[in-house]
């Protein structure tokens, strides 16, 4: 067990990185108290070897930062999104050449969003112990086991990414994986702007006046948060500043008139707050455009007379997703058939890379009237025809 916890054994085992071609990467963090994530582990492994940083030891992790921007490593994460947010709020910048198996597994058949013990379960056989999953990694010291659990995380996912590399080079999908990998590595991913956080908030109004209240609300309380790096719902839960958004309140007064505010806060600092940034809002309603952009949970319909054809695209889905033995959802879901019916192929991916290579096509051939399906009774499978 290799437990790194001073500046110079970091710097000797970034010295060992540097000459691999791949390394594997995990972290051990708590954001239940916080806005931003504790940093609690870090767990690196290599085809050979893994250790764990103990960034709560006062190591400088600047050596350790300067192999995940080394182009020339790929760094293999599982699900690591979450990872990666902690490394780009600590630098400012998203580690480069990034391999993430959970995206890769898909790509290469697994089950949609598999589980990093599932996937390790089908590529090596092993069972994970998951026993200390629920641990708090702020708590030192730690105990033997669950350092061996912590160094799992990196350990086996050496062999996962042999595996799954060695599946996308055999299978040319290798293109695929950057595709699917550039998302996750948009540093636009990792920022926050507060001015946009009232779109995540559910909602039934698309008042402009309600809209705009409940915006310059939902950027109050993520700068506060971001501010004392609390957790947003400790200022303020979503349904109170739908309620606030609702009652627009001009004075403390009529704050504590709202329904479940407290007293304290509306005659606090917070209220003061709270009512400067309905002001703000009331200055700057919402524009009409956006207010119809903002129905979130309306779909894309399409005609009724076009729902055979709904019906065909998904038929020629299930088949063309069977064929390179990918997730069909992977490919396509519902909406995006429907922006492919209504011949909007800007709003889908797909209809750009690989998805359109492997089925957008055929579908674009298909609602065009050049593609037939006809059932080979001799081979047992469906036959395509391209008429022009």
């Amino acid at each position: 067990m290799k437990l790194i916890n001073t500046d110079e054994d970091l710097c000797a085992f970034c010295e060992i990185l540097k000459k691999q071609s791949f390394i594997t990467v995990d972290s051990e963090f708590i954001r239940e108290h916080s806005y931003y994530p504790l940093l609690c582990l870090l767990q690196v492994g290599y085809d050979g070897d893994a250790a764990i940083i103990d960034p709560l030891a006062k190591v400088d992790l600047s050596p350790f930062f300067d192999i995940l921007q080394n182009p020339d490593i790929v760094k293999v994460f599982h699900s690591g999104r979450q990872d990666i947010e902690i490394f780009y709020n600590l630098t400012g910048k998203v580690p480069q050449n990034v391999f993430d198996t959970q995206i890769a597994a898909e790509v290469c058949g697994f089950a949609e969003h598999i589980g990093y013990g599932n996937l390790v379960r089908a590529i090596t056989g092993c069972d994970i112990d998951k026993s200390c999953r629920l641990t708090d990694w702020s708590k030192r010291p730690l105990e033997e086991d669950q350092l061996e659990y912590a160094l799992g995380d990196v350990t086996y996912l050496v062999d996962c990414y042999k595996y799954l590399q060695r599946y996308l080079q055999e299978h040319q999908r290798l293109d695929w994986i950057k595709e699917e990998t550039a998302t996750l590595c948009g540093e636009d991913l990792y920022e926050c702007n507060p001015d946009e956080c009232w779109m995540r908030i559910r909602h039934t109004s698309h008042s402009p006046q309600y809209l705009a209240a409940l915006k310059y609300l939902a950027a109050w309380r993520e700068k506060r948060a971001q501010k004392y790096n609390i957790p947003r719902s400790a200022i303020m839960k979503d349904e109170m500043l739908l309620n606030i958004a609702s009652a627009h309140p001009k004075t403390v007064d009529e704050l504590i008139a709202v329904r479940n505010m407290r007293s304290d806060i509306a005659k606090g600092r917070m209220g003061e707050e709270i009512i400067k940034a309905l002001n703000e809002a009331a200055q700057n309603p919402m524009p009409t455009d956006i207010c119809k952009k903002d129905r979130k949970d309306a779909k894309v319909s399409v005609p009724n007379h076009e729902q055979s054809l709904m019906e065909i695209l998904k038929v020629l889905l299930k088949i063309k997703s069977g064929e390179c033995g990918v997730s069909a959802r992977l490919i396509a879901d519902d909406e995006d058939l429907r922006y492919i019916i209504l011949n909007l192929p800007e709003k889908t991916l797909t209809m750009q890379g690989w998805r359109y290579e492997v089925f957008g096509q055929y579908a674009e051939q298909l609602r065009k009237g050049k593609l037939a399906m006809t059932y080979n009774a001799k081979k047992k499978r469906i036959d395509f025809i391209t008429q022009e």
